[in-house]
């Protein structure tokens, strides 16, 4: 199925991009319900297209926490008869319904608007909970006041067994630049504080944008020692977007957040970097347009930097976990 780019540079598609789920219906279904934990120490967000089998998994493990915590699963636009799947088997569990889709970046930052707990964890619809502790191992992370998100441990094991996200020692406070969108936990008032990602990033890179400006704000992403999460990469998966996204927004990410000092020299990198993550001739043409779509999109979006320092600290980071106190001032 060919991709076209849209006026705006959006990579537009006949199919959804979550996968192309059931041409059913699912009459009856209210746009959202509203049922929750009392006091929940900490809301888990799962934002869900087209995957209700992954879905279910995701729920009945973070059902299992041993804290209180408020689910809230956003299904954006699913065709698959998901919310019909959700009031069936998990009446408990929050559910905010849109009849279109927005794509999961609108999502997340309308899920932790709506979310009740002021810590909040985000894992995808494919991921799960490897254990019963693992939202009450992350919330004791937050302990110094100066951590914004904690980076959950995490493994893809239809991949390798590699572990990521994990610091090297539970004695310190290790701290990182970024954390994946499927293995994380942040502070819901330093998260709206800061103005939430940043929608237009659309698919891809709004975790990395998110974070250089937690730095700025002298707030830090701490890495975990929890137990692990499992990503289950789902096979409905658009690599044509990741590599479209992924380029188009390293560039935005560069014009947004980068100060002019170093600009030239980061863009110059970032653009050949892009270029050869895969010299497959179809992923290069998809990548190479995202390119050009980030480039033309520079004039959009008005630039606010972070500074000089900032800067440093996040490329620091990017190369090596520090302990806390090396890694702020």
């Amino acid at each position: 199925m060919g991709s076209t780019l849209n006026m705006n540079g959006y990579l537009e598609d006949a199919a959804p991009y979550w996968g192309q789920g059931d041409s059913q219906s699912c009459p009856g279904l209210s746009e959202k319900t509203n049922l929750m934990p009392v006091e929940p120490l900490a809301t888990v967000v799962i934002t869900t297209k087209n995957r209700r089998e992954e879905l279910r998994e995701a729920i009945q493990s973070a059902l299992a926490q041993t804290v209180p915590v408020e689910i809230l699963v956003v299904d954006d636009g699913s065709t698959d008869c998901t919310a019909e799947m959700l009031q069936n088997e998990f009446p408990s569990v929050r559910v905010e319904r849109s009849q279109t889709s927005h794509g999961y970046i609108v999502q997340r930052n309308r899920a932790i608007r709506l979310a009740t707990g002021n810590i909040i964890f985000s894992i995808d619809d494919d991921a799960i909970f490897t254990s019963p502790h693992i939202v009450a191992q992350t919330l004791a992370e937050f302990s110094d006041p100066r951590v914004g998100a904690v980076a959950i441990p995490y493994t893809e094991p239809r991949k390798s067994s590699t572990v990521f996200q994990k610091a090297p020692s539970d004695k310190n406070i290790y701290i990182t630049d970024d954390y994946i969108g499927t293995s994380h936990a942040l502070r819901k008032d330093l998260f709206l504080q800061i103005g939430g990602y940043r929608e237009f990033l659309f698919h891809q890179g709004e975790e990395k944008d998110l974070c250089i400006r937690m730095l700025e704000a002298g707030y830090v992403v701490r890495l975990g020692g929890a137990d692990l999460i499992h990503h289950m990469e789902s096979p409905k998966r658009d690599y044509r977007r990741m590599d479209y996204y992924g380029c188009r927004n390293a560039i935005l990410f560069a014009w947004l957040n980068v100060p002019w000092l170093v600009l030239p020299i980061h863009l110059a990198a970032t653009t050949l970097k892009c270029l050869l993550w895969s010299l497959e001739p179809c992923r290069l043409w998809v990548r190479l347009k995202g390119l050009i779509a980030g480039y033309r999109s520079f004039f959009e979006f008005t630039r606010k930097p972070v500074s000089l320092t900032t800067y440093r600290k996040f490329r620091r980071l990017a190369r090596l976990p520090q302990l806390l106190d090396q890694g702020v001032e």
